[in-house]
């Protein structure tokens, strides 16, 4: 599921999906609310659901019965769905089987290095695009230094969070602390090469310090219209 080599994934993705239906919020007590938003960001971070014991810690909750009701009032509502034969099966009921929901969190330069761009929104993807059940997000492109690895502007890559990346991976590099890139990344001695797909374009020598991998690209997406 990498883009080595160069290989192209792409299909058409639908609308972003909120996490929580607006409008609804008012349904739920202010624990239930923070409940669901606990568990929305634990399986957006782990791939997984949280247990019961890891929600009770999480709030300081005794009795696995309270947070069994918690969870109770929130299926019944329509937010979450669960399986009692299975262990960590609470869903988001914004998601279907096998779709997973990713976290949106802007834009990243394919380019020269911008800020990426903080964003509330989701999308949800089909799980059989993911390599693993790892912690996964999406960027969208701006910029047009990808395009030799059939990446161009406008399209979303879906990132694997990880902070090492082997030679060749595509990669989101943290520049500076600052300024947010994506390039093919290259060790080579005691610098690293952040190599773009545009025979047009420099690459950018840098020293290791200067650089924080904040994820490998996984697959690219695109919107047809």
């Amino acid at each position: 599921m990498g883009l080595k080599d160069g290989f192209d994934l792409t299909f058409t993705i639908s609308s972003p999906i909120l996490l929580c239906r607006k409008g609804e919020n008012m349904k739920l007590t202010k624990r239930q609310k923070q409940i669901l938003d606990f568990i929305a960001e634990f399986i957006h971070r782990e791939g997984y659901s949280p247990s019961m014991e890891e929600i009770g810690e999480h709030f300081q909750i005794a009795s696995l019965n309270a947070v069994f009701k918690h969870l109770e009032a929130l299926e019944a509502r329509g937010y979450l769905r669960r399986d009692a034969n299975r262990a960590r099966s609470i869903e988001l009921a914004s998601e279907k089987p096998g779709v997973r929901t990713l976290p949106l969190f802007g834009y990243i330069a394919a380019g020269r290095p911008i800020e990426a761009i903080s964003s509330p929104e989701s999308l949800s993807i089909p799980e059989d695009l993911l390599p693993g059940r790892g912690s996964y997000y999406i960027l969208r492109v701006q910029g047009e230094s990808m395009i030799e690895d059939h990446i161009e502007d406008g399209d979303y890559v879906i990132v694997e969070s990880r902070e090492k990346a082997d030679n060749g991976e595509m990669v989101v590099a943290l520049i500076d602390n600052e300024n947010a890139t994506l390039k093919r990344f290259y060790r080579e001695g005691a610098q690293v090469r952040l190599q773009p797909a545009n025979r047009d374009l420099a690459p950018l020598i840098l020293d290791p310090s200067r650089i924080r991998i904040q994820g490998v690209v996984a697959a690219v997406m695109r919107r047809y219209r």
